[in-house]
């Protein structure tokens, strides 16, 4: 049986290297706090939304313009009854060019709808990624908090 990872995907006019420097650029498109760095292969980060979430990530994989990959080796969700549902994860953003355009594949392998947090935490993924990152890759600004 397939898993049903939770998976998104747009297309933009920019380069896939300007596509990955965006997604790199996690303070200017994860709405929350950021600690660390963010930026390399075995780069480690913290993230944090208000009280209702904190994660601990590892780069695992940085192919330029192509494909990194986040590991969450720690979580703590504060509206879920399992709060470390998160744990062991793996954060996947995967760029390739598609006729003259560039296609961003976004993957959060292990947040499947088994998950009490699938709903809202797709939901929110939905808006980080379709809306702050994207709108970051098209303007290269920074984009205000998703959930404000």
């Amino acid at each position: 049986m397939k898993k049903q990872d939770f998976t998104t995907s747009f297309t933009v006019d920019q380069s896939p290297q300007e596509v990955f420097k965006a997604v790199n650029n996690v303070r200017g498109w994860w709405s929350g706090e950021v600690e660390g760095n963010c930026g390399g292969l075995g780069a480690e980060f913290t993230y944090r939304y208000k009280n209702m979430h904190k994660s601990t990530q590892k780069v695992t994989e940085f192919v330029p313009g192509k494909k990194i990959v986040w590991h969450v080796m720690d979580a703590e969700l504060a509206f879920v009854k399992d709060k470390t549902e998160w744990i062991g994860t793996d954060i996947v953003f995967e760029i390739a060019e598609k006729g003259g355009k560039t296609e961003l594949r976004f993957t959060h392998a292990g947040l499947v709808p088994a998950f009490e947090c699938y709903g809202g935490c797709s939901s929110a993924w939905g808006a980080l990624v379709n809306g702050n990152l994207r709108k970051l890759i098209a303007t290269g600004r920074n984009q205000p908090d998703a959930f404000a």
